[in-house]
């Protein structure tokens, strides 16, 4: 009897991988709700994000985010009528990784605004993990001011402790807030989240464990996880242009923590960003964000021209 062939392993993927064109096809009918006007106000410094990356990318996720939304939120109310409890309004976490310089923060501000007008979605909130960084005073007592970005800068339990609390559905919950101008934590400011519907999470590692022996991860808080991703020189690249950006800019600013380089010449710019990034952001992509790329239920991978080519969607 002849034996059925064996197929190679390389041959099965954790993911669903789709092109653009593949991709877009799944928006179906849902509408564009967002306008040029909406996206001004959303752009980045150096981000190009246009309409045609919403239609074609976001309105998509979106679609797909929304499915996921409700699927939770009946599997919610199926345990609640299990356990013979009253229905309790939980959010539904999204979580999105990925290095510097690779648009995370514009991606999570247009896809809030895009989850917010679909009418199932009454309150979408955005909190970054920058607010979970140790003051400065603590980081340079702790000889990390270089290690910023890196998991060990991170006040790791303060951070899962806000997951667990939203998680348990506590009415409000607080989270500290960071100064890009000041390049620090604003002493007793507070970002107030009060039972969204869904809350995105957006940092450089939110995919790691901690590494302090803890068993608890700030995934196992999330209902769905985006990583973005691209080659390391086309980050690097990204970085430097908008360092040169941030050097015309906010850099210029007395109070800025930067102030320092508004004063350098062009090359002079260029060569200290080039030194950052090596020594520091392509440091921590490397040993600590690249790594947990395939921890991510959706892997986005931009091109060079910072548009989404192609989508790799784990499977369920």
């Amino acid at each position: 009897m002849a034996q059925a062939p064996v197929q190679s392993s390389a041959a099965f993927s954790r993911y669903i991988e789709f092109d653009r064109e593949r991709w877009k096809a799944l928006r179906a009918n849902t509408p564009l709700l967002l306008s040029e006007e909406d996206l001004a106000s959303l752009r980045g410094i150096n981000d190009q994000v246009s309409l045609s990356e919403v239609s074609d990318i976001y309105v998509p996720l979106s679609r797909l985010l929304n499915l996921h939304f409700a699927a939770v939120q009946r599997l919610y109310d199926a345990r609640q009528r299990f356990l013979g409890t009253a229905p309790q309004r939980v959010p539904y976490i999204i979580g999105i990784a990925g290095s510097v310089a690779v648009g995370k923060s514009t991606f999570a501000r247009v896809l809030r605004a895009s989850l917010a007008r679909w009418p199932d979605h009454h309150k979408v909130d955005l909190i970054t993990t920058d607010g979970f960084l140790y003051p400065n005073s603590v980081l340079e007592a702790r000889g990390l001011m270089k290690r910023k970005g890196f998991p060990e800068s991170y006040d790791q339990r303060l951070l899962l402790q806000f997951l667990t609390d939203l998680k348990a559905g506590a009415p409000a919950v607080c989270a500290p807030v960071y100064s890009h101008l000041h390049y620090d934590i604003i002493p007793g400011e507070i970002a107030r989240v009060e039972q969204p519907d869904i809350l995105i999470l957006e940092g450089l590692n939110v995919l790691q464990s901690p590494g302090d022996g803890s068993r608890m991860f700030v995934s196992d808080f999330f209902d769905f996880s985006i990583y973005m991703d691209a080659e390391d020189q086309t980050i690097e690249i990204w970085y430097i242009e908008r360092f040169l950006r941030l050097r015309e800019t906010v850099f210029r600013n007395k109070d800025s923590y930067f102030h320092r380089y508004s004063q350098l010449s062009e090359s002079e710019a260029v060569q200290t960003a080039r030194r950052i990034w090596e020594e520091i952001n392509l440091a921590n992509l490397r040993a600590n964000i690249g790594p947990t790329k395939e921890r991510a239920q959706l892997i986005l991978e931009k091109g060079a021209n910072h548009r989404v080519e192609n989508i790799l969607l784990r499977r369920l």
